[in-house]
C-alpha cells in the first residue's frame, strides 16, 4: 500500500506566508523604535550586521524596509542602553534580542574549542598568551577596541589573517562569550566585560544542550515557516545539520511537525517540513502591498540565495568578487520586490557629500516591463532611501532604465 500523498502547496501561497514570516507581506507603518522596532527584531530573529555602506549599513536598510519611521538611533538605544539587543554571530555577526543570549552558551563552548585550535594555525601569533593581559586591562581600566590594545605589536593591512596577537585575543574572548560588544564607534567594534553588558537574569541562565537545541529548530521554524532540516540548522548556525535532523525525525514522530511539498518557482516541487497549523496559515496570509521595495543584499528573505532561487526565480550574487569584464552588474546591487516578486536589480550609492542618491542603473528581471506605473513606484521607493541615506535628490546616469538583465 502506498503512503498518502503529501499537502502541496503552490508557489504564489508559499511565498506570501514567507514573507510575511520575514515582515514584509503587510503595510511597512509603525514607529520603528522602542517596543515596535524590538518586535520586528524578534519576529525576524536577528538582524545581519554588514561594513558596506554604499547607501547605508545592511541592519538599518532591513530595518527600514519594514518600518519606513526608522533612525538609525532608535536602534543604538536598543542595542547600547536599554540592552534588549546583543550582538554576536548566526552565520555571521549580527544584533539579536537579548532575551535569546542564554541559548548562545552552546556556541560560546563550540566556538571556543574549535577556534582555539583553528586560530593556532590561521594565525600563528600567540594570541593565547594575551588573553589574560587583555582581560585584566578591560577590568580594571574599561572598554577597549582593537586600536587600544597591542600598541606596541606589528600590525597588518586590516585583513582578518593580518590581526595583531591582542586583537586576535579580543574576538577570541569575544567569541567564546568572556567579552561582549558593548557599542560600536562608526564601525568598530568597542569591547567589554559580558557581565558588565548583558544583564545578569539572561547572562547567569546556562540551557542544556537538548534545550537549545530544540529552541534553535522550534524558533527556526517558527520564523521560515516551513524548511528542510538543513535550512533549520542554517537559521540560527547554532545547531549542526545533524542535530536538526534528528530534531525533525523526533518532532516528525511525534506529530509536532508534518511534512508537505512546496511549489517552488517553475514547478518543481521541495519537500519541507512544517507545523500542522501552518497550513491554515498558506491561505491566509494576505498579498504584499503592491509598492516596490528595495532590498539590503542581506535581507534575511534573501540570505540563503539558494532558496530565494527556488521560491522566487530570482538568481542573485554580489559581484564583489567577479572582475570585469565578467561582472554583469555593478559590485553591489541591490534586489527589487514589488508584491511578492523580486522584479530586478538596482546599482545605486549615496554620494553624501553632494547630497545626492545617484542611481547608475536599474536591471529588470526577465518578463518584467518597466511602464510609467512600475518606474513611478521605483523612483518614489528611490526618494525615501535618498531622505533615510542622508540625501537631498535622487540622480539618475543616462540610460540608467535598461531594458533587461543581462
Amino acid at each position: 500500500m502506498s503512503a498518502p500523498a503529501l499537502p502541496r502547496v503552490s508557489n504564489s501561497n508559499a511565498r506570501r506566508l514567507f514573507l510575511k514570516k520575514h515582515g514584509l507581506c503587510a503595510h511597512p507603518k509603525g514607529s520603528g523604535k522602542g517596543d515596535d522596532l524590538s518586535d520586528v527584531i524578534d519576529e525576524l530573529g536577528f538582524v545581519q550586521v554588514d561594513s558596506i555602506n554604499t547607501v547605508a549599513r545592511a541592519h538599518h536598510m532591513i530595518l527600514a524596509a519594514r518600518r519606513p519611521a526608522y533612525k538609525e538611533k532608535n536602534l543604538k538605544r536598543l542595542l547600547e542602553r536599554e540592552r534588549k539587543l546583543f550582538e554576536h554571530w548566526t552565520h555571521d555577526a549580527s544584533i539579536i534580542p537579548t532575551d535569546f543570549f542564554p541559548h548562545w552558551q552552546l556556541r560560546f563552548k563550540r566556538d571556543r574549542e574549535k577556534l582555539i585550535d583553528r586560530w593556532r594555525n590561521w594565525h600563528q601569533n600567540e594570541f593565547e598568551e594575551k588573553l589574560e593581559d587583555v582581560l585584566k586591562r578591560i577590568s580594571e581600566h574599561g572598554p577597549v577596541t582593537s586600536a587600544t590594545v597591542g600598541e606596541d605589536e606589528k600590525r597588518g593591512s586590516g585583513g582578518w589573517w593580518e590581526w595583531h596577537p591582542s586583537k586576535t585575543a579580543l574576538e577570541f574572548l569575544w567569541r567564546s562569550g568572556e567579552l561582549s560588544v558593548c557599542r560600536r564607534n562608526g564601525f568598530q567594534k568597542v569591547y567589554d566585560l559580558t557581565e558588565r553588558v548583558i544583564p545578569e537574569q539572561h547572562r547567569l541562565h546556562h540551557p542544556d544542550p537538548d534545550e537549545t537545541i530544540d529552541w534553535a529548530a522550534r524558533s527556526a521554524l517558527d520564523r521560515l515557516g516551513f524548511a528542510t532540516s538543513g535550512e533549520i540548522s542554517a537559521f540560527w548556525d547554532l545547531i549542526t545539520p545533524h542535530e536538526a535532523k534528528i530534531w525533525c525525525q523526533d518532532a516528525l514522530k511525534d506529530g509536532r511537525i508534518i511534512e508537505a511539498e512546496i511549489e517552488c518557482d517553475g514547478g518543481a516541487a521541495r519537500r519541507v517540513f512544517l507545523y500542522p497549523d501552518t497550513l491554515a496559515e498558506f491561505d491566509d496570509a494576505p498579498d504584499p502591498p503592491s509598492r516596490v521595495r528595495v532590498l539590503s543584499p542581506f535581507d534575511p528573505a534573501l540570505r540563503d540565495r539558494k532558496r530565494a532561487e527556488r521560491l522566487f526565480g530570482f538568481f542573485y550574487r554580489i559581484e564583489i568578487f567577479v572582475p570585469e569584464p565578467k561582472r554583469q552588474y555593478g559590485y553591489y546591487v541591490f534586489p527589487v520586490m514589488e508584491g511578492d516578486g523580486l522584479i530586478g536589480r538596482i546599482d545605486m550609492k549615496a554620494q553624501r557629500d553632494e547630497g545626492c542618491l545617484q542611481v547608475r542603473a536599474f536591471w529588470p528581471e526577465k518578463g518584467i516591463r518597466t511602464g510609467k506605473g512600475r518606474v513611478s513606484k521605483l523612483e518614489a521607493e528611490l526618494q525615501r532611501i535618498a531622505r533615510f541615506s542622508g540625501c537631498s535628490e535622487v540622480g539618475f546616469d543616462r540610460d540608467w532604465l535598461r531594458e533587461t538583465s543581462p
